[in-house]
Order: structure tokens, then C-alpha cells, then sequence
């Protein structure tokens, strides 16, 4: 497998998974332009996408779905609740999931998994082939038992390091909004994405990407910074998913 992004952050989130057989996006938060723009970037058109999975019904991970999936007659899959929330209108072929009901598309092995964060129905995924395994986990207020589970043995991890905690307490936002982010159901301060990674299997680990960096309430400096603390002999590669231009093809070794 490989891994590409095409942007992550609050104005808009879109992941490439690529297998022997079959490539998909996973959310698709840009209109259907940019959209088209950035798949270029890494040498792809729509009609190299064979499928588009959505996380959760919040603007940044659904805007683009409908158009993209009607322009091209691209199945979206997503939970059926999630479809309901963001009323999208009619989809050429819409393929609800369930959660811990695994599916194929072409050669990858696709795992919903139950978050915790403020939608109606939301799920984070991992992607497998043969041996590979690729875990992407974002938006969610805290690490349950069962993602800590589900996410221990993974080739690549795209982590949420969306706020640091001092900026978030003395940043613009409203009070209400600062406690929704720093919530059980809002997202993960660089802390909590640290604590996780001190608790997984490190060395199966190739790469691990910063994602969902709040350009208000984080920098990128600091998300590593409480990364690399817990990766003291760590061999891996450290990434960031940066909203203007997510990142290019990371290849699995076998």
C-alpha cells in the first residue's frame, strides 16, 4: 500500500489509500476544483478514485462527497446516520457501513471503528493488505480502550494533534468552543496523541503522521515536540499533514 494526503485541517480533509487493487479517499472536505487540483499533485484524476469513505458529517471531512460522487459516479460509503445529519441529497450509489463490520474495496481490508467525538455517527478507520496496515485516527476527544486496542499494531498512523493546551486557553475562541474541543467528544490535544503513541508497538511503526493541526490553537512545532518525547529510540519517520499541501506518496515496505 501507499499512503498521500491532500490537505488536513479545519478547512478541509481528504486521504489517499492506495492498494495493489483499488484506491480510495478517505473524507473529501474540498470542492470539487481543488479537489481536482490537488489529486494532480500526486498524478491522479477522478476517475483513478475507486471509492470515498466518510468519517463523520462535519463540513471539513463531507463538503466535497456529494459533488464528486455524482460528477464521476464514485460510491461514497459512510454510516447510515452520517448520511442522514449532512442531507446530501440523493448519491449514485451510497454504501452505508456498520461499525466492526469490516469490507474489501479491490485488495483493501477496511475497518470502521468507533470514536468518540461530537457527530451523529462517527468512525475512524484501518486500512490492511497482506501484511500492511495503515491506521488513520482523527477527530475524537479522548482514546478509549477500544481504539487504543485497534490502533496498537499499525505500519503508518495519521494521529490527530489538533490543539496545544496553553494556546487553546489563551486563544480567540469563545469559552463554549474551547470546551468543546478540549472535550471527551471534541478532539486530541498534542498531550493526549503523545500519550498514545507511548503505548504502541514502536517498533512494527514506519511512519507517523501529524494531522488535524489547528492553525489557531497549535503549531507544528509543538505537536512534535510532545511527540518525540515518547520517541526517544524510536526509527521511524515523523510527518506532517499540513492543510495547504497534506503530503506526497508514502510507500509501505512489505
Amino acid at each position: 500500500m501507499r499512503v498521500a494526503s491532500l490537505g488536513s485541517g479545519s478547512k478541509g480533509n481528504s486521504t489517499v489509500i492506495e492498494g495493489r487493487e483499488g484506491r480510495l479517499l478517505l473524507d473529501l472536505g474540498f470542492g470539487l476544483k481543488e479537489t481536482i487540483r490537488r489529486l494532480a499533485r500526486l498524478d491522479l484524476t477522478p476517475m483513478d478514485i475507486d471509492a470515498v469513505l466518510v468519517t463523520h458529517e462535519h463540513a471539513d471531512h463531507i463538503n466535497g462527497v456529494a459533488a464528486f460522487s455524482r460528477k464521476f459516479h464514485i460510491p461514497a460509503y459512510m454510516t447510515p446516520s452520517t448520511y442522514d445529519a449532512k442531507r446530501t441529497g440523493p448519491l449514485p450509489a451510497l454504501k452505508p457501513i456498520q461499525y466492526g463490520q469490516s469490507f474489501a474495496i479491490g485488495s483493501i481490508q477496511v475497518e470502521p471503528v468507533v470514536v468518540p467525538h461530537d457527530a451523529r455517527e462517527p468512525c475512524q478507520f484501518i486500512f490492511s493488505e497482506e501484511s500492511s496496515r495503515v491506521g488513520v485516527l482523527t477527530d475524537l476527544g479522548h482514546i478509549s480502550a477500544h481504539v487504543r486496542d485497534r490502533y496498537h499494531d499499525c505500519d503508518l498512523l495519521m494521529l490527530e494533534c489538533n490543539y496545544d493546551k496553553e494556546m487553546l486557553a489563551s486563544g480567540p475562541y469563545p469559552v463554549a468552543l474551547k470546551r468543546r474541543v478540549a472535550g471527551d467528544f471534541g478532539h486530541l490535544s498534542n498531550e493526549q496523541a503523545a500519550e498514545l503513541v507511548g503505548t504502541l508497538n514502536l517498533p512494527r511503526l514506519q511512519n507517523l503522521v501529524i494531522s488535524h493541526v489547528s492553525e489557531k490553537n497549535n503549531q507544528p512545532a509543538l505537536a512534535k515536540s510532545a511527540l518525540t518525547r515518547v520517541l526517544c529510540d524510536w526509527e521511524g519517520v515523523l510527518t506532517l499533514a499540513s492543510q495547504a499541501d497534506g503530503f506526497g506518496w508514502i510507500d509501505l515496505s512489505p
